[in-house]
C-alpha cells in the first residue's frame, strides 16, 4: 500500500483524537566564514573536491554528472549564484591524495607553499670564513676566496684591529706608498673596499662600513682567525 491511498480510521465511539502540532525543526546554525578584513567583502568561495574518474565510476557516476550535480545545489541554494568548475589535471602515475592535487593545480597559495618546501633541498648549512693570515689565504665555505695581495692585505689590516674603526687616510697610508702608480686616494679607496666585499661573497658584512667614518671589521660566529704565534709584520 503507497503512502497516497493509505487511510487511518478511528472509532466512531471514542472522542476524537487532537493530536498537538509537532514543533517546527529548528534549523542547525550555518557555520559562519571567518571575517574579512576591513575594507573588503566575501565574494564567493572555492571548494576543492579531491576524487579522480575511477572513483566516480566506481561510485556510478563521473566527474561531469558530480561536477553538475553541485552546480545545481549551488542554484538551489542561491538562485542568483553564478558557478564556474575547473577540472585539475596530472601526469599518469603522479601519485599524491587527489585534493592536494586539486589545490595545487588551481594554484592554492597554501599548497604551493608547502609543495615548495618538499621538493626546494634546505640550504646545505655554511661552513664559515676562515681568515687565515700566515697562508695569507681566504676560505669561504671551504672554498679559497679569489683575493689579490692588496684585496689580503686590506683585510688583514683590518681584522688586525678588530673593533677599531679605520678611517680612509689611514688604510692609504698604511697599505700604499708614496708615489705608487695605483695609490688611491680617499674617494676611490671605497672601489677597493667594494672589491674585497663583493669577493667575500655571503659574508660581506665582516667588513663594516660606519658612516662618515671609515671602516671596521666585525667578527661573526662563523668566522675565524687563524695566524701564527710571530706577530704580523704590520702590527706596530
Amino acid at each position: 500500500m503507497s503512502l497516497a491511498t493509505l487511510d487511518l480510521v478511528r472509532p466512531t465511539t471514542q472522542a476524537p483524537l487532537h493530536v498537538a502540532p509537532a514543533p517546527a525543526a529548528t534549523p542547525a546554525a550555518a557555520p559562519k566564514i571567518r571575517a574579512v578584513p576591513t575594507g573588503t567583502e566575501a565574494r564567493g568561495f572555492v571548494l576543492y573536491v579531491g576524487v579522480d574518474e575511477a572513483k566516480a565510476l566506481a561510485a556510478g557516476t563521473n566527474l561531469g554528472a558530480v561536477v553538475e550535480a553541485l552546480k545545481k545545489l549551488a542554484a538551489q541554494l542561491v538562485p542568483d549564484s553564478e558557478t564556474y568548475a575547473a577540472v585539475a589535471l596530472a601526469p599518469e602515475g603522479a601519485g599524491g591524495r587527489d585534493v592536494d592535487v586539486v589545490r595545487l593545480a588551481l594554484q592554492d597559495p597554501s599548497a604551493l607553499a608547502k609543495h615548495r618546501q618538499v621538493i626546494e633541498p634546505e640550504p646545505a648549512p655554511r661552513a664559515g670564513i676562515i681568515v687565515d693570515l700566515s697562508r695569507k689565504r681566504v676560505t669561504l665555505d671551504e672554498a679559497t676566496a679569489p683575493l689579490t695581495y692588496k684585496e689580503f692585505e686590506l683585510l688583514q689590516y683590518l681584522v688586525l684591529r678588530e673593533g677599531r674603526t679605520i678611517d680612509r687616510a689611514e688604510l692609504i697610508s698604511s697599505l700604499w706608498s708614496v708615489g705608487d702608480d695605483d695609490a688611491p686616494n680617499e674617494r676611490t679607496i671605497d672601489v677597493h673596499v667594494r672589491r674585497l666585499r663583493s669577493k667575500l661573497g655571503a659574508y660581506e658584512e665582516i667588513v663594516r662600513t660606519v658612516r662618515g667614518v671609515g671602516y671596521r671589521f666585525d667578527r661573526h660566529a662563523d668566522v675565524s682567525i687563524r695566524h701564527t704565534t710571530t706577530p704580523s709584520p704590520d702590527v706596530f
